[in-house]
């Protein structure tokens, strides 16, 4: 494992730096304040339906995709929607990746086969895969839930809460491959970020590309 990102200090913020063409993945319980993290640095509103360029990368939330759908998709039940929410997020994020972007994404991270899927693909462009966990308490990501809205099962929750510990308990270890590097941040830490920033020589290998047609589920 490469040497994790280091956390730099501008004007009291804290700026976490990757190498150029890296899949930034932003992992965390449902309700651990992804979106909301997302939300401040990017300036998004929660109303986008595609992928969003800011400061030279793409940003994919998994509500945009959420949003894409629900013009097509009111009728039916929100929990029935969700595999084809998650399975559209999935496939925005691995398309501006195989695209070159530097990618900042939404995730709850606790899938294992989903990271090991985004890291090879970041390979194919001589990119890597790096995370940042919010780590923040269950009872906290609850109440984030009920504070938008938006709650999973307490059966969900219970397997997402199972799958994060082991989660977190290997990057406080020090070994969670296949990301080339992990930064663990609690809410305090996560409120002092300011940036998320892409720096270093351009990869020669990276493809500079459209990420998908605007008006499709691809995103643009």
């Amino acid at each position: 494992m490469s040497p994790l990102p280091s956390p730099t200090e501008e004007t009291g913020a804290t700026v976490l730096t990757y190498p150029p063409g890296s899949l930034v993945l932003l992992a965390g319980l449902p309700g651990a304040g992804k979106s909301t993290l997302l939300d401040r640095l990017y300036g998004l509103s929660g109303d986008e339906r595609e992928p969003v360029a800011a400061d030279g990368a793409r940003v994919i939330d998994s509500r945009q995709s959420r949003n894409w759908w629900a013009r097509y998709l009111g009728p039916v039940p929100p929990r029935a929607r969700t595999p084809l929410v998650h399975a559209t997020h999935v496939w925005r994020i691995a398309r501006a990746v195989l695209a070159g972007h530097d990618v900042v994404a939404h995730t709850r991270g606790t899938w294992p086969h989903i990271l090991y899927g985004f890291a090879w693909l970041a390979r194919r462009t001589g990119g890597e895969v790096h995370l940042v966990l919010l780590d923040v308490d269950p009872e906290t990501a609850r109440a984030g839930q009920l504070a938008r809205g938006r709650t999973v099962t307490a059966a969900t929750f219970a397997r997402h809460r199972r799958r994060w510990r082991t989660l977190v308990g290997r990057a406080r270890r020090g070994s969670l491959p296949p990301a080339a590097g992990v930064t663990l941040l609690d809410r305090p830490a996560a409120d002092r970020v300011g940036a998320i920033r892409f720096t270093g020589p351009p990869r020669p290998s990276a493809r500079r590309r459209s990420a998908g047609r605007p008006g499709s589920p691809g995103g643009r």
